[in-house]
């Protein structure tokens, strides 16, 4: 550094941490192509214009567009040179949610455009921009410097920074796919899709890109949306703890300000721009096994044998790559499948689903018709110079569709066709970040349609994964008729969540990488993508018997819960490690059927609520600060806490309760919340902590969804002294219905007192279940029962079993239950 004159420690004053080692290695090294880089910074503001619910700030040369989105959400747009690219995002289908009364302001500072819950103010000085919560007049975010820029000379257009205040406790979550610590305060992350295989703690990037993060401070919670598809950068105060910031190696310097605030409403209204899951067929919330790969069908039909007679529960097989003919995707390798209509719909009469592989890669080969037909229609990527992208994958030398492509998008969606025919239930989309043997992914200079809107790699990229996945929904919704479609893809961008679920890449069988699982999935459920699952005994490597059984125990409660393995290390399916192994994964497999009807509820609340499925601690008490820095536990909706075991040998954990009552789930004790408390984990116990007053509904176990009549639902009801909503949630299961109101959604008062407690019903929707009785397992009565209601008619046929538990059955359309001292 001694040998940085003055004027070049000028410039690095304003350079950001990813370029600070580049540039330092060119002024100590002359002979370098690089050439000094100069940012350019708003100056003060010189005009102001409006147009509806965009305001536009001007410096005599740049723009800014600020945005009304909502009352809880704001837009903002850099145009360096005044001028604004086309209005066209992957990730918000619809800018415009709810714009209701807002108003510009002039300050003698500054200008003020405020809605009924947020202001947003820009300085006339030096352009910096805030928002400040109007209830608290709390600033929650503000610019530390202005919003900045750098001409890109390579490839024409800007990198594009912006640098806001960092509060001296502020924490950090979200930003998706990231591995190592939950909160991310003090660290820096890029973001470009990589094939990450065998990834590590902390490495970075990895395998999906969603650059939104929430920030805590002052016990109030803001996000930030930064929609920018390019290579992305963000730094939590790495690089100077009194600052945050995110930049983009091109496009538009484009983020959306989201107030909370609180956590939870800051996901929910982020999801309100990017979307939530669909509905998932109901079989998709089982168990699923999976290996590379199942293969020949002799070994496929031994695997659903092995589960159905040990009765494990299982819904889904997969094939992977293997299943193919020379790993040519949409055919089958006919040596090792020589009939797979048969074998599959055997499989269905088995309750067993097929899941299949799809890449993205497709061979160069003439005599393969896949090839043929994206070649005459021009389908596939160009480089430059436009000759065609090609690199080596699993088939060898590929080309690769254009996902950004409409007409690309509908071709590829009407491929599977003959997989649909032959009664493939779902799709999993893998190889898409996109991934290339040697080189990692594509060159910079391919080109992409973009859905019109033109692009090289270095904008594609990101949501080349999410494009892919989107074309397999949407034709797999033609193909099936009303069926949803069950879809999995290994890349994706900020809104992939409207078209299919994701696992977290291919980790490792290490206790470290149980514990990194276990992060990845809860942050990527605040990130805005719920339906997230692991590796299940890790991809790579061995596990121990007990290391199995402790992942299948946390896969209990991932929404997406699924084994996997690589052909090279040994088979580990529930049974593989024998017993007591086999007896405890079969229990909590059960577990997981027996509690379908409340997982499958919290689906439906994130899907038409926008509720995240798993929610760290940090969401559920943010304004205690001990917990942005607790990372084990999260609750699966609001009812059920999870504590993982996450340590080998472990025979005791501390557990720490948010606020109110908690039941043991396995022994009914309540505990208090606001507390830690020491909990026994033998081998065969993951503490599992329910909320008082919840409602949790039971179905009996099967050994595939479906594979029962219901003849009654058991509601467990676990006594509060406090009033507490829960709700259950029921339709076809398999099809869209639910779109037009096909459905029963049921909410569950529970209110007790010393001597009393009553359930209140209430009921929407127009589908009406087959079963006709309730089942009632009241747990936790602090008082003698003498009398039972149902809508004001005694129930008589009561009892109490050996735990104090209250049992009695009622109908299913009740109205208000009362139980009396």
């Amino acid at each position: 550094m001694e040998e940085i004159n003055g004027q070049d420690k000028e410039i690095l004053e304003n350079i950001n941490t990813q370029e600070t080692e580049e540039i330092i290695q060119h002024l100590n090294n002359p002979v370098t192509d690089l050439k000094p880089i100069v940012k350019k910074y708003l100056s003060s503001v010189k005009k102001v214009e409006n147009e509806g619910n965009k305001f536009f700030f001007g410096d005599g040369n740049a723009r800014v567009e600020i945005r009304v989105v909502s009352d809880e959400i704001i837009r903002v747009r850099l145009a360096p040179h005044g001028v604004f690219l086309d209005d066209f995002s992957y990730a918000v289908p619809v800018v415009d949610q709810k714009v209701t009364t807002f108003k510009l302001e002039e300050l003698e500072d500054s200008y003020a455009i405020s809605t009924n819950t947020i202001t947003c103010k820009v300085r006339k000085s030096d352009f910096l921009v805030s928002f400040t919560e109007n209830l608290t007049q709390m600033v929650m975010s503000e610019d530390d410097a202005p919003m900045h820029w750098e001409e890109n000379v390579e490839f024409g257009g800007y990198y594009v920074y912006a640098t806001k205040k960092c509060q001296s406790e502020e924490n950090f979550f979200g930003l998706g796919d990231k591995s190592g610590n939950m909160n991310l305060r003090g660290r820096h992350f890029q973001n470009w899709n990589t094939d990450a295989y065998s990834f590590g703690w902390d490495q970075d990037p990895l395998y999906r890109t969603i650059p939104f993060y929430t920030g805590v401070h002052q016990q109030a919670a803001y996000g930030i949306f930064f929609d920018n598809t390019f290579r992305s950068y963000f730094d939590f105060g790495k690089e100077d703890n009194s600052k945050t910031s995110f930049w983009a190696d091109g496009g538009e310097l484009q983020y959306y300000y989201i107030h909370g605030p609180h956590m939870m409403d800051v996901v929910k209204r982020y999801q309100t721009l990017t979307g939530t899951h669909p509905m998932p067929p109901k079989w998709a919330l089982g168990y699923h096994q999976c290996r590379w790969s199942y293969y020949p069908e002799k070994k496929v039909k031994e695997i659903a044998d092995g589960f159905r007679s040990r009765s494990i529960p299982c819904d889904a097989i997969y094939l992977d790559i293997d299943y193919m003919d020379g790993y040519r995707c949409f055919t089958w390798n006919k040596s090792h499948f020589p009939d797979p209509k048969r074998m599959i719909k055997e499989l269905a009469n088995d309750g067993f689903k097929t899941v299949v592989m799809i890449d993205p890669g497709i061979k160069v080969d003439d005599n393969y018709w896949v090839f043929k037909e994206g070649k005459e229609n021009n389908f596939f990527c160009r480089r430059s110079d436009d000759y065609f992208m090609e690199g080596h994958v699993w088939p060898g030398r590929c080309q690769f569709p254009d996902f950004t492509n409409p007409a690309v998008r509908e071709w590829w969606g009407g491929l599977y066709k003959e997989l649909v025919d032959i009664g493939v239930a779902g799709v999993w989309n893998d190889m898409n970040e996109p991934a290339v043997f040697g080189s990692g992914t594509f060159p910079n200079d391919v080109r992409h349609n973009y859905d019109g809107y033109r692009g090289s790699h270095r904008k594609a990229h990101n949501v080349y994964g999410m494009q892919m996945v989107r074309s397999t929904y949407d034709g797999l919704k033609k193909l099936m008729r009303n069926k949803r479609p069950f879809t999995i893809t290994r890349a994706g961008y900020s809104g992939m969540q409207r078209y299919g679920c994701v696992w977290t890449g291919d980790n490792v069988a290490t206790w470290e990488h149980l514990k990194i699982g276990n992060i990845q999935c809860q942050r990527m459920s605040v990130s805005g993508v719920p339906f997230c699952g692991t590796d299940i005994g890790g991809f790579s490597g061995e596990p121990d018997p007990e290391l199995f059984t402790r992942w299948i125990q946390l896969g209990t409660f991932s929404p997406f819960m699924r084994a996997h393995s690589a052909g090279d290390t040994a088979e580990r399916e529930p049974w593989s490690f024998g017993e007591p192994y086999t007896s405890i994964n079969r229990t909590y497999i059960e577990l997981r059927y027996r509690l379908m009807p409340y997982l499958y509820s919290v689906f439906w609340e994130h899907h038409r609520y926008g509720f995240p499925i798993l929610r760290p601690l940090v969401m559920l008490e943010q304004e205690n600060i001990g917990n942005s820095f607790r990372q084990d536990e999260f609750t699966f909706g609001d009812k059920i806490l999870v504590c993982p075991v996450l340590e080998q040998g472990a025979t005791s954990r501390m557990v720490y309760l948010p606020k109110g009552k908690w039941y043991n789930f396995w022994t009914h004790e309540v505990l208090n919340g606001e507390s830690e408390h020491n909990i026994a984990t033998p081998l065969d116990h993951m503490p599992l902590f329910v909320r008082a007053g919840s409602v949790i509904p039971e179905y009996p176990v099967m050994q595939y969804v479906g594979e029962k009549d219901i003849d009654e639902v058991m509601l467990n009801v676990y006594f509060a002294d406090y009033e507490v909503n829960s709700f259950l949630f029921e339709d076809h299961g398999d099809t869209f219905a639910y779109e037009q109101d096909i459905y029963s959604e049921k909410k569950f008062i529970v209110k007790g007192t010393e001597y009393a407690l009553t359930i209140e019903q209430s009921r929407d929707g127009l589908y009406t279940p087959n079963y006709e009785l309730y089942n009632y397992n009241v747990i936790g009565l602090p008082f003698n029962v003498n009398k039972i209601t149902v809508d004001d008619v005694d129930v008589t046929d009561y009892t109490l079993d050996e735990r104090n538990c209250l049992r009695f059955k009622s109908n299913k359309n009740f109205t208000t239950i009362k139980i009396y001292n």
